[in-house]
């Protein structure tokens, strides 16, 4: 329960859900700099089009989007710079085995805030067929229609 209270969501890819089944989640933390971290406070961060990608032992995240702090003049940095994940070894070793696996990729799920650090959900996903995205939207709907139902029955 302490757990759930320390962390403050700031940026969330619905996006992944709805074009990749997630196979596995692990926890990252972001190397920033200090204006970078005052922007992501404000909520001014976008992960819709980032994506991970692993070099020489090392993650990146790619394409995320921190705003410039708007107080922090010279000491502001590029909004989409090459950002490096803070993972153990084991961890980007097994997760770059499992992304030579065909159609599978890493994508960042939600950059949130923990005791104070910044932290990223990392999701190792496989793409989804559009039949798959379709099955899904019909189950939603399915759903949303047994709960208007189940409310209108209730009255």
């Amino acid at each position: 329960m302490a757990e759930d209270k320390a962390r403050k969501l700031v940026a969330n890819n619905k996006k992944a859900y709805h074009d990749y089944f997630i196979e596995e989640k692990y926890e990252a933390g972001i190397e920033l700099f200090g204006t970078e971290v005052k922007s992501i406070r404000q909520g001014k961060c976008s992960i819709k089009e980032a994506w991970i990608s692993i070099d020489k032992g090392e993650a990146f995240i790619m394409g995320m989007n921190v705003s410039p702090y708007e107080k922090g003049n010279i000491f502001n940095k590029d909004p989409l710079r090459v950002k490096k994940l803070l993972l153990h070894k084991a961890e980007i070793r097994k997760l770059e085995q499992q992304k030579m696996v065909q159609g599978y990729t890493l994508v960042p799920l939600e950059v949130y805030f923990k005791n104070g650090k910044v932290k990223v959900e990392v999701g190792l996903a496989r793409g989804k067929k559009l039949y798959d995205k379709r099955a899904d939207m019909a189950k939603k709907d399915q759903q949303r229609e047994a709960l208007r139902d189940y409310k209108i029955s209730l009255r």
